[in-house]
């Protein structure tokens, strides 16, 4: 019975293909895990396309909820029967980072969790929220970590506080969510007046159409009394970030955490200098910063936004639709 996915070169959406695989006991310091669910993040598709150059027959996926079948003989961490989350950089426990790039990875550098049954190192887990269940816990590890640390570890975000937010993918979502937990107040952009009205139900308190309003950094600007905002969650990159650069107030904060228009392109530096903003680049972030989050979620009882859920034979499709640009919230896995 096939109960993974893997990728086939030349590496495309289509080209996933179904596999078997056999759950292999734990070894010391080890965890079984049954995956109970996944989700997508646009780096997941960045590896499956072929752009980040995948081995053949990798396992995609960074993101997962399972439950432990067994543990290794020195693990106490966890214990049979236990609901945990998978890490997306499994080597980085805590403090400041000290690598480049995604060679430990799952799902990139590494076998991910497109498959029933995966064993990892302990340290590379965390427990679920209590409440949640496979399918939220699945969004937390790379979207709601990033958003999480753009704003508290890295923004240090204080009440009455404006943050803007581009969009209203897995990061935005959980962006928005968390600047209203934190007393900030939100303004938030889209293309579509019907994703904006949803943001709008989800807290944001102001509401920007990049498309009827191109100039929207001028425009989220103007709805603030200190010259602009605090905080920009910056998932755009280069086609959108002269825009969130015209958006801060002097001193303010931009988040560089996506690359949705491209790589690399023309910045407008004599301005970011001119305001003295600070534009920090970052990419989701250690267990510490995951375990801290999964506090708050709980305290606050968060939920995360999902917009659908596909049966993992179905990966290809659930890849198609986040290309599309068509959901709001997260795409998940279920297995």
């Amino acid at each position: 019975m096939t109960n993974a996915m893997q990728i086939r070169l030349p590496a495309t959406i289509d080209s996933l293909t179904p596999l078997t695989v056999k759950a292999r006991e734990p070894m010391q310091g080890e965890v079984l895990i049954r995956v109970r669910a996944c989700s997508l993040n646009y780096h997941d598709y960045a590896v499956v396309s072929g752009a980040l150059n995948p081995k053949d027959g990798l396992i995609p996926l960074s993101d997962a909820a399972g439950e432990v079948l067994a543990v290794g003989s020195d693990v106490t961490s966890f214990k049979v029967g236990d609901r945990v989350l998978s890490t997306f950089y499994p080597m980085w426990a805590d403090g400041q980072p000290d690598f480049v790039g995604f060679a430990t990875v799952p799902g990139d550098g590494v076998d991910g969790y497109a498959q029933e049954f995966a064993t990892v190192p302990a340290s590379s887990l965390t427990p679920m929220p209590k409440s949640y269940s496979y399918e939220e816990g699945a969004t937390l590890p790379c979207a709601g970590v990033t958003a999480w640390r753009a704003l508290v570890v890295n923004g240090n975000i204080k009440p009455g506080e404006t943050v803007l937010i581009q969009g209203s993918g897995g990061v935005s979502t959980f962006a928005v969510q968390i600047a209203k937990k934190a007393g900030a107040i939100v303004i938030a952009t889209s293309s579509s007046d019907e994703k904006l009205e949803r943001l709008k139900v989800l807290g944001a308190d102001h509401l920007i159409n990049y498309r009827s309003e191109p100039n929207w950094g001028e425009a989220a600007a103007n709805l603030t009394d200190q010259g602009g905002v605090d905080h920009v969650v910056e998932v755009g990159g280069p086609g959108t970030l002269p825009q969130s650069i015209r958006a801060i107030r002097p001193g303010g904060h931009i988040a560089l955490i996506g690359i949705l228009t491209g790589r690399e392109g023309a910045v407008p530096t004599a301005e970011l200098m001119r305001k003295q903003g600070r534009l920090v680049g970052l990419t989701v972030g250690s267990r510490q910063h995951q375990l801290d989050f999964i506090k708050a979620c709980e305290a606050t009882d968060m939920r995360p936004v999902i917009d659908s859920i596909f049966p993992l034979m179905e990966l290809s499709s659930a890849f198609n639709k986040l290309v599309s640009g068509s959901h709001f919230g997260k795409i998940c896995i279920t297995l």
